[in-house]
């Protein structure tokens, strides 16, 4: 099939995309790594030692960085991943009991200091349909976070703006103390995601 003028124009992008080319010449897999590490320096995310879970992981970005800055990683994701050194990937829904018995195994009790999650949905073209997609993983990615973070522990979440950005903000608020806002110079101008670093667990009402 012919390539379309979009495609075509999408690959130019690309190609001529800095960050695409640094992340080539740095040997990460992806250029995304450069939002992380944007936020990184400015937020102290990432220490040596942070126990660490990548959610999404696939191609292995935030990963990478993050075994650079020596965090001990576990990284899940549906779709295999290729192997990163120092890396412990585990395959399959996080959201489904053998992967959370899985990860469970390999936590081994230890409470989680931060949670990342550079997750998005196979994009159908269908703007309704794609937020809907991406607000629900976010959802899940909340959920899990707050069932594994510790209570000082850190969530970085990228979110799109649309039909449910408002109501997940405000879910943010009511489960952490500090909710801020980030919006790296790696994310390209065009797109509307955000990411949002949320620290401190609010107690449970009980």
């Amino acid at each position: 099939m012919k390539p379309s003028r979009t495609s075509k124009a999408w690959m130019r992008e690309h190609l001529n995309d800095p960050y695409v080319k640094q992340a080539k010449a740095q040997g990460y897999r992806s250029r995304a790594a450069f939002k992380l590490e944007e936020i990184n320096e400015r937020d102290h995310l990432i220490r040596p030692g942070t126990l660490l879970v990548d959610l999404g992981a696939t191609p292995g970005g935030w990963s990478q960085l993050a075994i650079r800055h020596g965090a001990q990683v576990i990284a899940l994701d549906i779709l295999e991943m290729e192997p990163i050194a120092g890396v412990t990937f585990i395959q399959g829904d996080f959201t489904a009991d053998e992967t959370l018995a899985e990860l469970a195994q390999v936590l081994n009790n230890r409470p989680v200091d931060l949670v990342i999650s550079d997750m998005a949905p196979n994009m159908s073209g269908v703007a309704s349909v794609d937020q809907a997609r991406s607000m629900y993983l976010c959802e899940l990615a909340l959920d899990f976070a707050r069932n594994h973070l510790k209570p000082n522990g850190q969530f970085l979440v990228k979110v799109f703006q649309g039909e449910g950005f408002q109501e997940y903000l405000k879910n943010l608020r009511e489960t952490f103390e500090q909710v801020l806002n980030r919006k790296p110079k790696a994310s390209r101008d065009r797109s509307n995601e955000v990411y949002f670093l949320c620290k401190n667990l609010r107690k449970a009402v009980t």
